[in-house]
């Protein structure tokens, strides 16, 4: 071996592999689907359907069929076009196995004139992905009088593509299943796929979806899908459960410059803004040139028409972007032919050009709206006006907390105990209920990395309150303060003070409402804390089962039962054993001794305890039953500790939720807990 390869330990062009085909996904299947836990599982759907609805947007298909079957198998089938199933030149082989099993092969290229002008994959590793992933793959293509089938096991084709008979029909169907030793389940969630395909049937209106599952031991259940609305729709869907302000849905849909608009907009009587926004039925959490050019027409068009009418005075300001949004709803969709996305997520679409068609779109038809609808102008206006006055006051109200939240060590609230680490990334705040909770947690911490605030009481209930009357909560000011971020148009995410956030609430009915205060607060003004993942809450356990000088914890029903077999096995087993020592040993061996652990006597419980076979069991209901040890044994230990990740997965069905549960209208709410009352936990 030449020298040089010895001083290099060895390494040289003998260690450098090449992963061919397919391999790179089976090998790497995060960086292609996310994860392998459910969101990838339920990622292969996505992938498939994906290109059905881009049969849907290119005008070849209008019914897509999903059937989930009792094997785990799933089907998806569109009545497109068909995969191409001719051979391709270059490759020489069929091109529906070219698509298959070859990452970057697709009809999604070529701009005008490939198979898709426009289209929600860019990439060409949807459908061969899931081959890649898939134990089982089989393709079935209708086209040109023809039906040809080709089968694959673990992305590698059990045979060439086939013709087997004949058919009138034209469509695809894609059946697969998920390959059991890369995901954690196979086991696909209903509720999950359908409000995905809800959403997006709104952005393809005219399109029939129709969902089997097929698991059930019974008939099949069967779900369906069909909007003529579009964006329209989505937009009354998320308005339902609120308080509109007109009644008329501003609506419009038109193409410019090769863009496709479509913008659906109601106010309702809330004080946050509610906009999704989609490129290709891509939703772009981050919004984008589309949103940017909505908003500024948006603001344009309303100050017109508010001078124009006299609403607005000349001597008065202007409406300010954030006065215009209060209380608005909106779904903006835009079909781009190619698409510049920021990022591998897609978060935010960067098509310049996107921006002036949206911006020229909306202009044009909302001054028509408004011309046409003055009762509907006069009530968008009154709620924006109304909001303008009522931002001088919140906004002095924000910058003096922001003033008062610098990072100077004076300037942080009294109850806040802080950690003596001044690095974020190391450092946790602990938000606690009570002072005596707050107590135990302040002697129970590592001082060096945790942060303890108490809070007294319940705080305010921010779905319903303007921002002034929010940080008049001394309880919020102090949390506000404590986080170093700033809340609201200059909220600085760079500047939080703490890389994790655990809300940490008594495991009772009270607990359970301080922490969906806190949930609301974070959720409605720190959001991008939830996005990034630096929201937790504290699993403490619920109860406490000892035997004897042995403890052990339980943070379930379920796990105290448990537990608690455990230990009566564990005795049985000693009290076998010292029977069967004392029949071995003579009367007077091992006196003087005191080995044997006290037995906690039977008899009349204590309050909050109870006792089986000589196991006690205590239920804690609250953290300030538990000494400073074991609230940092088995709370806050980072050692031991359980703790929950708050996390979006649907960002309409959450807006939803919050809405419903802390609104002011009670209708909502009844129903819901009518519908979920079986579901809950009643701890009397």
């Amino acid at each position: 071996m030449p020298k040089e390869a010895k001083k290099s330990g060895g390494y040289s062009a003998e260690q450098i592999s090449v992963l061919e085909g397919l391999e790179p996904v089976r090998k790497r299947p995060g960086m292609y689907i996310g994860s392998t836990g459910p969101e990838g599982l339920h990622h292969l759907i996505w992938e498939v359907m994906d290109n059905s609805f881009d049969e849907v947007m290119a005008g070849h298909a209008n019914e897509i069929v999903l059937t989930l079957n009792a094997d785990d198998t799933v089907s998806v089938f569109d009545n497109g076009r068909g995969i191409p199933v001719d051979i391709h030149k270059q490759y020489k082989t069929s091109a529906l196995e070219l698509v298959l099993t070859k990452l970057h092969a697709g009809g999604k290229f070529g701009g005008e004139e490939s198979g898709y002008k426009i289209s929600g994959g860019l990439h060409g590793v949807g459908v061969s992905v899931v081959n890649a992933l898939s134990d089982w793959l089989e393709a079935r293509v209708e086209r040109d009088g023809g039906e040809w089938v080709q089968e694959y096991e673990r992305g590698k084709p059990k045979f060439k593509v086939k013709q087997i008979g004949k058919s009138k029909n034209h469509g695809t169907t894609i059946s697969f299943k998920a390959d059991p030793t890369i995901f954690t389940t196979t086991t696909f969630d209903i509720k999950y796929i359908l409000d995905h395909l809800r959403q997006q049937c709104y952005l393809s209106k005219g399109v029939k979806v129709t969902v089997v599952d097929a698991r059930q031991k019974a008939s099949p259940a069967v779900y369906g899908f069909y909007f003529e609305g579009g964006v329209a729709s989505y937009v009354r869907h998320l308005n339902h459960s609120k308080q509109v302000k007109h009644e008329n849905l501003f609506y419009v849909e038109r193409e410019l410059d090769k863009v496709v608009v479509e913008i659906g907009v109601q106010y309702t009587d809330d004080y946050k803004e509610t906009v999704f926004a989609f490129a290709n039925n891509i939703f772009n959490p981050e919004g984008g040139t589309h949103v940017m050019g909505f908003r500024a027409a948006l603001t344009r068009v309303l100050n017109n028409y508010a001078r124009n009418k006299g609403f607005i005075k000349e001597k008065d300001d202007n409406l300010s972007g954030e006065d215009v949004r209060e209380g608005l709803t909106a779904v903006i969709s835009v079909k781009v032919r190619e698409p510049q996305f920021e990022g591998q997520t897609k978060a935010k679409l960067g098509n310049p050009e996107v921006r002036g068609a949206t911006e020229t779109v909306m202009g044009d038809a909302l001054t028509t709206f408004l011309e046409e609808h003055p009762r509907d102008a006069e009530a968008i206006l009154g709620k924006c006006i109304l909001a303008q006055r009522a931002r001088a006051a919140a906004r002095a109200a924000r910058d003096t907390v922001i003033r008062k939240g610098a990072l100077e060590g004076l300037t942080l609230p009294g109850k806040l105990a802080d950690c003596a680490s001044r690095d974020p990334k190391s450092s946790e705040l602990f938000i606690v209920e009570g002072d005596s909770a707050g107590g135990s947690a302040k002697q129970g911490r590592n001082r060096d990395t945790q942060a303890i605030l108490p809070l007294r009481g319940k705080i305010l209930n921010v779905e319903r309150a303007r921002l002034d009357k929010m940080i008049a909560n001394n309880e919020i000011k102090n949390l506000i303060i404590a986080l170093g971020t700033g809340i609201g148009e200059s909220m600085d995410l760079s500047k939080l003070r703490y890389d994790r956030i655990v809300i940490m609430t008594d495991a009772d009915v009270d607990g359970a409402h301080i922490r969906t205060l806190l949930l609301t607060l974070f959720y409605r003004y720190f959001t991008e804390l939830i996005v990034q993942g630096h929201v937790y809450i504290a699993q403490p356990p619920l109860y406490r089962v000892q035997m004897g000088k042995e403890a052990r914890y339980a943070f379930s029903d379920e796990e105290k039962d448990k537990t608690v077999a455990e230990m009566l096995k564990l005795k049985e087993e000693r009290n076998k054993k010292k029977d069967e020592g004392k029949k071995s040993k003579p009367k007077d061996a091992g006196r003087g001794t005191n080995d044997e652990e006290p037995e906690v006597p039977e008899g009349e419980a204590e309050e909050g305890v109870t006792k089986v076979g000589g196991i006690s069991i205590s239920r804690y209901k609250g953290l300030g039953e538990m000494n400073p040890e074991q609230l940092w044994e088995t709370t806050m230990d980072p050692a031991s500790r359980i703790m929950k990740r708050v996390t979006i997965s649907d960002a309409a069905e959450a807006d939803e939720t919050f809405d419903i549960l802390m609104g002011s209208d009670v209708a909502p709410r009844k129903r819901f807990i009518q519908t979920h009352a079986k579901k809950a936990t009643i701890d009397v």
